[in-house]
């Protein structure tokens, strides 16, 4: 079964993910990144002034490929995007996850975190200058630069989504929890049926990470 998460950089896709893996059990998943399938490394895309959300700079319809044979129980062998310094490095077995029909058409469920900005904006930091390299202002230099390609590309994907999660700040404010949380299911407009074994994981995830998303 395929659960496609999505949602804008910062918004805790890798968080979510790594909470239902640990409800369903970790040796029963395996995730995937989009971020492997870049078309251009970190250098490429400054001197071709696009940023990682615009769709053309994606592997889109080989990931689409690679989620077919996944479901027909099928071995890949796919792309690794090194994040530490924005470069590829080999390749290995194992955002715009529902901007195509062919991508929608593999998973069985599909979730769309949309938190507030004030908080996707603190954790991209928090993440991006422990994680990645980068100091306070050069985060946020990068989301004003991404933000319409985030409006054209990535919060379409919304409509796509059988699960909305969305986080707010709770009394404690956007360093420490405990969240807010709105969950919204929605009237799936693909006849694939949800099964329920995978919609209660992210329900109870979602839920267990308004109590520990903060500073963290």
């Amino acid at each position: 079964m395929l659960i496609g998460v999505v949602g804008d950089s910062g918004s805790g896709k890798t968080t979510i993910s790594a909470a239902i893996a640990q409800r369903l059990g970790v040796a029963r998943v395996t995730a995937i990144c989009l971020d492997d399938y870049h078309k251009y490394d970190r250098a490429a895309r400054s001197r071709l002034d696009i940023t990682a959300l615009a769709p053309e700079c994606n592997r889109l319809d080989l990931m689409a490929e690679h989620l077919a044979a996944l479901q027909r129980g099928e071995t890949v062998i796919k792309p690794v995007y090194d994040h530490t310094n924005g470069t590829f490095g080999p390749d290995e077995r194992g955002l715009l996850g529902l901007s195509t029909a062919a991508l929608r058409s593999t998973f069985d469920l599909t979730v769309y975190l949309d938190p507030d900005e004030r908080l996707r904006a603190h954790w991209k930091c928090l993440r991006d200058c422990a994680k990645r390299g980068y100091t306070p202002d050069e985060v946020m230099r990068h989301l004003a630069r991404r933000q319409p390609d985030a409006e054209q590309y990535v919060r379409p994907q919304r409509a796509w989504a059988d699960i909305v999660v969305s986080y707010a700040p709770g009394p404690a404010g956007l360093a420490d929890a405990p969240l807010e949380l709105r969950l919204e299911e929605r009237s799936a407009e693909r006849s694939v049926a949800r099964p329920a074994e995978l919609v209660d994981a992210v329900v109870a995830s979602a839920w267990h990470l308004t109590q520990r998303r903060g500073s963290s």
